[in-house]
């Protein structure tokens, strides 16, 4: 058999709830801005999309954030982070979408992130807004480290990638490159806005963002002598306010120091400032009065510029210096070029645009067309695209770390957390985190395989009281799920103790038959032994309607444990022969071949099936079956191991796919189990080391080695509801915990088997 299908596929889960993290508005930044807008973005891609916000404060601030913000984290405060993260785990969204500038974090170099980062659950997508060459050693630590926790980085030019994997070695892979957002605005003429600013016939320069020194508008200013000289008509506009932390540290020097430049060039008339940060609507109506966009950056050292996406996006006709997004995103003559520090280039470069109204309405066209590209509608797609590859691909490459050392089974409190699921009517289906859901109520499946565990540790003599107590719970439930009239079992109980149904599923009728056998088995309760006599008298003859192959196999596992405590039951003896050769047929009829099973499909509690067949054919001295039932679960066993070697199951997206190759999520403990005490079955049969090596695989699933390299068992004796495309399932419901129980009192029994088995060649045996 060829061992393609075993290598781990690369899925892209959809998203259906994500959680920002970033600075967000009142407070003012860029930053600020681009969460929103990616916010708003990813919310009109996906209109059923749940979107959790956590706004970072700046220091001393106390902003009134809108009702999006759900979450608010103090920049220059450690336990903030710490806090933020737990809160955002409980929350348990499907990915996290973090917007990352030096300076908006706090600890050096904005370290205190990586205390939310390093605990997240769910995968990371970090948008990096600068990259640096030439990082100090504390900037470099935080972002190999940021790099590190995150499933991707987006930056938003090409320039940024080659900065990534040329100097901080961050491979290809896991980088995208997604343009700044921009608004979808009409191309409309300057002119059809210019009115609004009392600008009528004026020839209009624009510069926007918050202002600071590193953008270059001394130069622009030391321009506009010779440009006003030729054009009377010109007038530059610095819209702005003053960037907050330059205010805190001088005020508005910095703005004084630009007025007077301009007063002693004698070109104030030609220039406005407008002291605002204003919202979007307002820098929509500004970039549209402008002829000419100016940006006029000190040094090539600015990897992003949402202010220059703007200005493209809306078909300005833009003269900037080279720093690096200019250079990519006015290539192809979507505009215009100029050398840093150099006002006299700015000055005859923006001089032949104004006189040239041709070459200026081909640069606008082209800058158009290209922002098309980068309109927030098509950003917020790529986006979700990206959250749902980080998603899929979030998987914890297995290493020594991840495992448990040695073979030793788990030492637990093996009935405290089954206990916490019960109630005095039975035990509970499903649970919220460790909470008991009891919205959900109970169904016979969970307290028939309660009453197997509680019967059997009690007849070992652990924790004898609470295993008393919980199966005499159990077997009331049991009880009173078997409607005499029908000759049938109920499976789904509502909280309020009322039957949800007249008859049961196959499947639920097949696990209280096998709970009644082990029970009677396992139990050295006189009492217990004889209501599970008296109940499976009238059970044994009313199970031959059972078809489902599971229910069947079930069933099947049950009458055999019967049958080793009262050998001579005829109806159970007849059931057993009649459920078994209908299984085997079943198989033989199904094989191709590459395909040896039962049925057309994988679903659930594979390992059932081929483990019946195995211990049928051993109590009715039938060989075949049980050299077919061996090879059906060598077959498996391959299956669901990974080219890895851990053990992978059959995953829940596998389900009603006609002769598919397994998928893996998502992952269930009871299939886990099964494979135990399939694999047990096995090695009691063959004595074949293989076999217990597959069980070992089995048992270390619970302990971290799958997929994900995250254990699901947890310190108690519970257990996680299963392994997702990123993450484990943070419920512990009754089905996981019972299925971790009885896979350490397996291993534990197949540990003592071992001790005393001697070794046998089989043909079929697993390997």
């Amino acid at each position: 058999m060829t061992s393609d299908h075993l290598t781990t596929p690369v899925l892209n889960s959809p998203v259906a709830h994500v959680a920002l993290i970033g600075n967000f508005p009142p407070r003012i930044c860029g930053i600020a801005t681009f969460t929103a807008d990616l916010r708003e973005a990813l919310a009109s891609s996906n209109r059923d999309l749940r979107l959790s916000t956590v706004a970072v404060t700046d220091e001393g601030q106390n902003h009134a954030y809108p009702s999006e913000v759900g979450y608010e984290i103090s920049q220059h405060q450690v336990d903030d982070y710490v806090a933020a993260a737990e809160h955002i785990n409980a929350l348990n969204p499907d990915a996290v979408s973090i917007q990352h500038e030096f300076g908006i974090y706090g600890g050096e170099a904005g370290e205190y992130l990586l205390k939310l980062t390093e605990r997240l659950r769910a995968p990371v997508v970090t948008t990096l807004h600068t990259v640096l060459t030439n990082p100090t050693a504390d900037q470099r630590r935080v972002m190999e480290r940021l790099a590190e926790h995150s499933a991707r980085l987006v930056v938003m030019t090409e320039m940024g990638r080659t900065i990534l994997t040329r100097d901080w070695h961050i491979p290809a892979k896991k980088i995208a490159v997604i343009p700044h957002g921009i608004p979808d605005v009409p191309f409309l003429d300057p002119a059809f806005q210019k009115h609004s600013f009392g600008l009528d016939g004026r020839k209009v320069l624009l510069t926007f963002g918050l202002l600071s020194p590193n953008k270059g508008i001394e130069n622009m200013i030391d321009a506009l002598p010779e440009l006003a000289e030729a054009h009377p008509d010109l007038i530059y506009v610095v819209l702005g306010a003053t960037h907050p932390h330059l205010v805190a540290r001088e005020g508005e020097t910095y703005r004084e120091h630009l007025q007077a430049r301009a007063d002693a060039l004698g070109v104030s008339d030609h220039v406005m400032f407008v002291n605002e940060y204003v919202d979007a609507p307002t820098l929509q109506a500004w970039l549209s009065a402008a002829d000419i966009y100016v940006t006029s950056y000190l040094n090539e050292a600015q990897i992003t510029s949402g202010t220059l996406s703007y200005a493209v996006g809306l078909g300005k006709a833009v003269v900037s210096t080279p720093y690096w997004h200019a250079r990519e995103l006015l290539a192809d003559d979507r505009g215009a070029l100029v050398p840093f520090g150099d006002p006299k280039a700015l000055a005859s470069t923006i001089g032949d645009l104004l006189t040239d109204p041709v070459r200026r309405d081909r640069l606008r066209s082209r800058a158009y067309e290209a922002g098309r590209q980068m309109i927030w509608s098509v950003v917020g797609r790529s986006y979700l695209d990206l959250l749902a590859e980080a998603r899929g691909g979030a998987r914890t490459p297995l290493t020594v770390s991840n495992l448990r050392s040695g073979r030793r089974v788990p030492s637990v409190s093996t009935l405290s957390a089954v206990d916490r699921m019960m109630d005095g009517c039975g035990m509970l289906q499903h649970s919220l985190s460790t909470i008991p859901d009891r919205r959900h109520g109970y169904c016979l499946d969970d307290n028939a395989r309660a009453l197997m565990l509680a019967v059997e540790l009690k007849s070992e003599g652990m924790e004898t009281e609470r295993a008393a107590r919980i199966a005499d719970t159990c077997a009331a439930f049991v009880d009173s799920a078997w409607d005499e009239d029908r000759g049938a079992f109920r499976n789904f109980m509502g909280y309020q103790r009322n039957w949800l149904e007249d008859i049961g599923s196959e499947d639920s009728h097949g696990r209280a038959l096998w709970a009644l056998g082990r029970a009677v088995a396992g139990t050295d309760d006189h009492g217990l032994k004889l209501w599970v006599t008296g109940l499976a008298e009238r059970v044994i003859p009313a199970s031959g309607h059972l078809t489902s192959p599971r229910a069947a196999a079930f069933a099947t596992l049950g009458l055999g444990s019967w049958l080793s405590v009262y050998p001579g039951h005829r109806p159970a003896r007849q059931l057993l022969e009649a459920f078994s050769a209908r299984l085997h047929q079943l198989l033989l009829d199904q094989q191709r071949p590459d395909w040896l099973w039962f049925e057309p499909v994988l679903a659930y509690d594979n390992a059932r099936l081929p483990e019946a067949l195995i211990r049928a054919g051993q109590r009715l001295g039938r060989q075949d079956m049980v050299k077919d039932g061996l090879a059906a679960l060598d077959w498996l066993a391959e299956l669901q191991t990974a080219a890895e070697g851990h053990f992978r199951p059959v995953g829940t997206d596998t389900f009603g796919k006609l002769y598919g190759r397994p998928l893996p999520f998502d992952q269930q403990p009871v299939d886990a189990w099964a494979m135990i005490e399939a694999c047990a079955a096995a090695f009691d049969v063959t004595g074949d080391a293989g076999w217990r090596r597959h069980a070992d695989a089995a048992f270390d699933w619970f302990l971290g080695r799958n997929d994900l390299g995250l254990r699901l068992s947890t310190p108690n004796g519970g257990c996680y509801d299963g392994l997702q495309v990123d993450r484990v399932n943070l419920n512990q419901g009754a089905e996981s915990i019972l299925a971790f129980q009885f896979s350490v009192r397996s291993m534990r029994q197949l540990q003592r088997l071992a001790d005393g088995h001697a070794p046998e060649v089989v043909v079929g045996a697993g390997r």
